[in-house]
């Protein structure tokens, strides 16, 4: 098997500011988690994967969620072949724009793309110092992110943590499956 890739699958990832996709992106592409903050304006990452046998160049686009970027981030939807649409676990309102913002603007510039929807910071979900320093905080559930995922009509929901790096691989191996042309492509 030649080591170029025979796909290119654009993954674009979206979501409200601070909720984890730069992290989520480092730590896939480099096994890492960054420690500091850093807003993203755009930024991309691109990885040769193996999936069945096929390696694949998954093009990863970041895009920042703050709503300074809310004209200038939809330019990188263009020719999106996939949406990794993220929220915090520890944040309600980036759970609650999922359908208020993020689904309306995907919906808007990339109809019929399809989206994984992801969960971040679970390592925060259970942490009782973490949970102590936000007193009223109530992590969403996964029955809760399970069923958003059924409102929004994606065809997977993952909680991932790029802390532990729980999950985070699970996130883009759904993207890869949910890629349109994917089952078309590479099936026997």
């Amino acid at each position: 098997m030649s080591s170029s890739a025979s796909r290119f699958i654009k993954c674009v990832t979206v979501g409200d500011g601070a909720v984890g996709k730069t992290c989520m992106l480092i730590c896939y592409t480099s096994n890492k988690f960054p420690t500091d903050y850093i807003p993203t304006v755009f930024d991309n990452f691109s990885a040769n994967v193996v999936v069945e046998g096929t390696t694949v160049n998954l093009g990863l686009w970041d895009t920042a969620g703050q709503e300074d970027y809310n004209r200038l981030r939809p330019l990188s939807y263009r020719g999106a072949d996939v949406f990794v649409l993220a929220f915090s676990l520890v944040s309600r309102a980036s759970y609650e724009n999922v359908l208020k913002k993020w689904i309306p603007e995907l919906q808007h510039y990339a109809p019929r793309v399809p989206v994984v929807l992801a969960g971040t910071k679970l390592d925060l979900r259970e942490d009782k110092h973490y949970l102590s320093d936000h007193p009223g905080l109530v992590p969403v559930t996964t029955a809760q992110g399970e069923e958003l995922r059924k409102q929004i009509g994606a065809a997977y929901y993952i909680e991932c943590s790029s802390k532990t790096q729980q999950n985070v691989k699970a996130v883009f191996d759904a993207a890869i499956k949910e890629y349109p042309l994917w089952e078309e492509t590479c099936l026997p």
